[in-house]
């Protein structure tokens, strides 16, 4: 089924106003998890590195399962897939309020709530990259500022909710907060088929071969009646025997069976040899199908732009995320006061990372801008700011920083533009499940081997070293695939041959 051309407007915006709100309520309590972070070590004493994997797999388990996310959003559309995320997301928010050990949470707050927030970034993506084309990076870039909007204000809500009922009484709280998805979600209305008729559907004894991939070759219709010809011989010959023999009840019924299988034993049969070839012929297309999916992936990895870009989006993920989840503790272990807290640093990271998803969003729809060589400068400005934490030993200088990897963050917006420059729009939701699955990789390994690098030096230094290493590396990757190719991997991929199902087609003769 086509979908007609994107409108570029008209419900469209509508689209990304539901799709903004989503991502603020979905993504601001597991964005904004360095606050819990620092009550949950307090509460269960836990060290730094198991307490981080709450946050690192709320972030990253949505994006592992991007694959299966997209797959849901492609078989059932956004809307239903949103409704039923976002109880998902308020659930697990609120089942968390009974946690009684970390373990617990691990379950809750990192796999319930972070597999619901990953099909919705999933749902609100591809709706609106389906309602929007020449405004796209525009679009991406309003809807993804949802997320950095959210943490900006949840950081300050879930330590005012900490302060007046309890931790437990938060997530109760901010997992009602989250039940608005729904009203979110009923309003994703897909965008409209073509104006094309639907083939209709036959009978698979009445579809010509040449219009079937599936030519049976082996068995077919004629040769199913005789395997049950030679089931309906074996049972006369039970018939017989019995007869023979001095069981009278036994000769009755199968009397009675004999006069019913003969009202209408070729309508029977027939019935059954058509159940069998349709069968045989549903595993096959189950089969060619899946066949089509693991030849467009192997066609996506020769794509050398994007091999890079899904080793560059693991190395930046694992070193881009832990600031959000531990800047907090940074600053506390660096002894900054309280009273030099003029904001949350979670909070300046999180309205800088909405000013970047905008400004860098517009700055992709630019025809003069090369939005691959725009994303690797974020990630290189990036690397150096995560190298230069180590050096900040004040509030001014920690904020100053928070700013400036906040802004870069905000790439995420350019990052479905980058796809689908690189792969082309029919291939965005395969190749952007993937590389998702690979960013989530990276969260969630981030922030743990972060907490174990403070664990084992009992300081941060170290682990930001390496946090700048792993996105200056991804970066140049990235750059060195992209110098000599840009223009090829602006061609879109060779579609693969159109799977020919059962229906009908119009044919004149």
């Amino acid at each position: 089924m086509e979908l007609k051309k994107s409108p570029d407007g008209g419900w469209g915006w509508v689209i990304v106003f539901v799709s903004f709100f989503t991502q603020f309520l979905c993504y601001g309590s597991p964005l904004a998890v360095g606050v819990l972070y620092i009550e949950w070590l307090d509460a269960f004493g836990e060290g730094k590195g198991k307490t981080a994997w709450v946050g690192s797999l709320a972030s990253g388990v949505g994006l592992l399962a991007s694959p299966v996310c997209s797959l849901c959003v492609s078989s059932f559309g956004a809307r239903p897939v949103t409704i039923f995320s976002g109880f998902m997301v308020a659930g697990g928010l609120m089942l968390s309020s009974f946690a009684p050990n970390i373990y617990f949470l691990f379950f809750s707050y990192g796999i319930v709530v972070g597999l619901g927030c990953g099909l919705l970034y999933t749902a609100t993506v591809t709706i609106t990259c389906q309602y929007f084309d020449d405004r796209r990076g525009l679009a991406l870039g309003l809807i993804s500022t949802g997320s950095s909007v959210g943490l900006f204000i949840y950081a300050a809500l879930q330590r005012m909710l900490v302060e007046f009922y309890g931790l437990d009484g938060c997530l109760l709280i901010v997992g009602a907060l989250a039940l608005n998805i729904l009203a979110c979600g009923s309003l994703m209305r897909p965008l409209q088929s073509s104006d094309c008729p639907l083939p209709k559907k036959i009978a698979p004894e009445d579809l010509p071969d040449k219009y079937s991939i599936y030519n049976e070759k082996g068995k077919n219709l004629e040769e199913n009646i005789n395997i049950l010809d030679k089931s309906y011989s074996s049972e006369e010959k039970c018939r017989s025997t019995l007869a023979n023999g001095d069981w009278k009840h036994e000769s009755l019924l199968f009397k009675n069976l004999t006069v019913t299988h003969t009202k209408e034993p070729e309508t029977y049969k027939k019935k059954v040899a058509e159940q069998t070839y349709f069968c045989k012929q549903l595993a096959k297309r189950k089969w060619q199908l899946y066949k089509n999916y693991c030849g467009e992936t192997v066609a996506l990895f020769k794509n050398k732009v994007f091999s890079a870009l899904f080793i560059a989006i693991l190395l930046f993920d694992i070193g881009g995320f832990p600031p959000s989840l531990l800047m907090e503790d940074v600053a506390r272990s660096s002894n900054v006061k309280e009273e030099e807290f003029i904001m949350p640093l979670i909070s300046i990271i999180g309205i800088m990372t909405a000013v970047g998803k905008l400004l860098l969003g517009i700055l992709a729809d630019f025809k003069w801008i090369n939005t691959l060589y725009l994303y690797v400068a974020t990630l290189i400005i990036m690397g150096l700011a995560l190298c230069a934490i180590p050096f900040a030993k004040s509030y001014v200088t920690l904020a100053l920083l928070s700013a400036i990897l906040g802004f870069f963050t905000g790439n995420w917006s350019i990052f479905p533009y980058v796809t689908t420059k690189t792969v082309g729009i029919e291939k965005l939701a395969h190749a952007y499940g993937i590389l998702m699955f690979f960013a989530g990789l990276g969260n969630s390994l981030g922030p743990p081997i972060v907490g174990w690098f403070y664990d084992w030096t009992q300081t941060y230094d170290i682990a930001f070293y390496f946090s700048g290493f792993c996105v200056l590396l991804g970066g140049f990757i990235l750059l060195l695939a992209a110098l000599p190719s840009w223009n090829t991997c602006n061609k879109p991929l060779p579609k693969p041959a159109p799977t020919t199902f059962l229906y009908k087609v119009a044919f004149n003769v």
